[in-house]
């Protein structure tokens, strides 16, 4: 096999990085609504479903999440002005501009604050208000869990809620179970949003950072039937050695077995309650493909390694594109999703997709292939990039400047070697989050 050239290694490259960006851009949540609403003569499509504005004495919006201000003007960009909307915003950040008739607030993030508090207090009382005859829109975003909660019972007092974050954080226990968990320690969760609105009409358009067939845990599910039951939290509590972690007042819910059953798919509050995903992770792989294919790639999509860890994950998709690189051609492999990095206590500057990408640049050194890994947040980890690009001339090009790759890697330090060699992804904190894309090129 013959060593890339520098000047086609970096036209390929830059190739890939042009399909992150394009899958990024066409998941931008003014583009998902621009595709997925429409509004005419009075009338509000989403989706397939009709809702004639001029039926309902009030529609009240609901903006949570980290894509809470950008899911809301482009929403009132299809409506205007004399839509006769108001509602609640809720979002990591304030806006630099507001909407009239809606109340804003800064909800925490990865942690709740007391505005979150106040945010969730807020929406409850204004949803309980509402009667059969209004229309409740939510647009529901990544993050929702932290930026809008609280406490099942007012026994649980803020220090005890952040407490139980913490303690479900550090269980080990997967991020599935921790929903499980602060859904039934929630006032918000796991569908309670929808049970204090009902019996209004509600249409939830959904922005998912969740696999497609879990999107009862994008933002812990508010709006949505819960999966998840009471006797699921006591067994996960007992496997994990959670009660000794907890405060007292929550304890106490779990020793006492009073923990509450969440709304499920035949509560008939849900009969008037409607749920459009309208981007997901699909739309930026299938974005991803459409660009490779147009470049000249024979594309193929395996999503199969979500949530591996970045090493199994890398050898696994290195080996199927060398498959299909054998059979002729330049080919290109986009995967969606994310993979796993543990992490010791105290790593350098980077992220998941960063790690990723080191690992594949020393397992295609002298190849003629191209890997970029990215999250379409923007941010990867605890780094400014959203991931990086890697090729066969990587290491080499590192060791020109100095750059050891094996010890970046072993210290979770990955930003810093991309940046110098010009190979990190920086588009800034994106206002959106529908997972990572890989895509692994071979020419």
């Amino acid at each position: 096999m013959s060593a890339p050239t520098t000047t086609t290694a970096a036209a390929v490259r830059e190739q890939a990085r042009q399909i992150f960006l394009h899958a990024l851009d066409e998941s931008s949540i003014e583009r998902g609504i621009a595709r997925n609403l429409h509004y005419q003569r009075g009338i509000l499509q989403v989706g397939e479903d009709l809702f004639d504005f001029s039926r309902y004495s009030k529609i009240f919006v609901v903006s949570l999440g980290k894509g809470a201000h950008a899911s809301l003007e482009a929403l009132m960009a299809r409506l205007g002005a004399g839509a006769g909307v108001t509602g609640i915003v809720c979002a990591p950040t304030l806006p630099t501009a507001q909407v009239a008739g809606f109340r804003y607030f800064e909800g925490g993030h990865p942690m709740p604050n007391h505005e979150s508090v106040r945010a969730a207090y807020a929406i409850l009382k204004s949803l309980e208000a509402l009667k059969e005859d209004a229309l409740v829109i939510y647009l529901i975003s990544g993050g929702g869990s932290a930026i809008v909660e609280r406490p099942i019972s007012d026994e649980i007092a803020f220090e005890d809620l952040v407490a139980t974050y913490r303690a479900l954080v550090h269980s080990g226990a997967p991020i599935a179970q921790i929903n499980a968990v602060r859904k039934h320690l929630s006032a918000v969760k796991g569908g309670r949003l929808a049970l204090a609105a009902a019996p209004a009409q509600q249409v939830s358009i959904l922005i998912s950072d969740v696999p497609d067939n879990a999107l009862d845990s994008l933002a812990s599910g508010p709006t949505m039937p819960d999966s998840s039951t009471v006797e699921q939290c006591y067994e996960i509590a007992e496997r994990y050695h959670l009660l000794p972690q907890l405060p007292e007042p929550v304890r106490h819910l779990f020793a006492t077995r009073a923990l509450e059953e969440t709304p499920k798919h035949d509560d008939p509050l849900f009969a008037r309650a409607r749920w459009w995903p309208i981007l997901s992770n699909v739309t930026a792989q299938k974005a991803a493909a459409v660009y490779a294919s147009q470049q000249g790639f024979r594309v193929e999509i395996d999503n199969s390694c979500d949530d591996w860890d970045y090493r199994k994950a890398a050898d696994y998709l290195l080996e199927r594109v060398r498959r299909m690189k054998a059979e002729g051609g330049k080919v290109c492999l986009i995967s969606g999703g994310e993979v796993t990095v543990t992490v010791d206590a105290s790593p350098g500057a980077g992220g998941r997709n960063q790690q990723f990408a080191l690992y594949c640049a020393q397992r295609i050194a002298g190849e003629n292939m191209t890997v970029v890994s990215a999250g379409t947040d923007g941010i990867d980890g605890n780094s400014p990039a959203a991931g990086a690009v890697v090729d066969g001339t990587t290491l080499s090009r590192a060791q020109e400047l100095g750059l050891d790759a094996e010890a970046a890697l072993k210290a979770f330090d990955a930003y810093p070697f991309f940046d110098r060699l010009g190979d990190a992804i920086m588009t800034g904190y994106t206002g959106t989050n529908v997972r990572d894309i890989r895509a692994l090129l071979a020419w």
